[in-house]
């Protein structure tokens, strides 16, 4: 499997620093989008710190350096999901730790949205509002709900989607790494078809430019992914740039087939296997 990628990270129009960070790890196909928060710049150590620390715990894991689990082991996710959440939960725990310890990055944290390519699949992580959509067959997919309180009151049936728009709620999140001991991560493992992309992005731009908008502009450059991430950029500003904005895009390319059967999620174990072999042979 090949995977062409390209990324822009923008301070905007009204904002002094930048406090989004983005990882491109090719070697480990790992692609990360994180959006920091907190006063005088420990919004932008809380974003490169879950980077950083969800970088070095992959590539360790990949390594084989360690094979420490933080938190619960997720029986259903394969052994590679698991350390990616594991990563995020250690991210998650550095930064609450650094923020408790120095007052000026007191109550700091991040929202980070992952992508964790593997053989055939795609894992997808997920933490607050920052967002992963795929695009596949020209329609294009939001994969998880935000961890925002307007999208629990769109939920609830509080308000509509139309007044969420100019809601003075807009933004407040409700899971961010390093804002508790414990952290929600959302995570899903994907099967990776040849012509996906996946659009990894901080809520400065989808606060500015709606899906429809997002999916012409991946369709119109799908050759060229630096250009997407300039003209989603571009767009943003051009609206007033009110947010840090950052676009990561990643395409699928050259997937292999085996023997014509491709599994969603890898690694499930003998007994998975067993019972797949068991039922080719019913049908042969």
């Amino acid at each position: 499997m090949n995977i062409s990628v390209a990324a822009k990270s923008d301070v905007g129009r009204r904002m002094s620093n930048n406090e989004d960070s983005y990882l491109v790890q090719p070697d480990l196909k790992l692609f990360i989008v994180a959006d920091g928060m907190g006063g005088h710049l420990a919004g932008e150590v809380a974003s490169k710190l879950a980077v950083d620390v969800i970088c070095e715990n992959i590539r360790k894991t990949k390594d084989g350096q360690t094979s420490v689990q933080f938190g619960e082991y997720e029986s259903m996710l394969s052994k590679r999901a698991n350390e990616l959440v594991s990563s995020i939960r250690i991210a998650n725990s550095v930064i609450r730790e650094i923020g408790q310890s120095r007052e000026e990055y007191k109550g700091m944290g991040t929202t980070v949205a992952a992508t964790y390519v593997l053989d055939r699949t795609v894992i997808a992580a997920h933490v607050g509002d920052s967002r992963i959509y795929r695009i596949r067959d020209r329609t294009m997919e939001q994969l998880f709900e935000d961890h925002s309180l307007i999208n629990q009151q769109i939920r609830m049936g509080l308000i509509t989607e139309q007044e969420a728009e100019n809601s003075p709620m807009k933004g407040i999140i409700t899971e961010a790494l390093g804002a508790r001991e414990s952290v929600l991560v959302d995570v899903d493992e994907l099967e990776a078809l040849e012509g996906d992309y996946y659009l990894l992005c901080s809520d400065g731009l989808t606060d500015l430019v709606d899906e429809d908008e997002m999916l012409d502009v991946v369709l119109r450059h799908t050759d060229d992914l630096r250009r997407v991430c300039e003209e989603l950029v571009s767009m943003a500003n051009e609206r007033g740039g009110r947010d840090n904005i950052t676009v990561l895009v990643l395409g699928i390319r050259n997937v292999a087939l085996h023997h014509g059967v491709l599994y969603r999620i890898a690694e499930r174990g003998a007994t998975f296997l067993d019972s797949v072999i068991s039922s080719l042979r019913r049908v042969l």
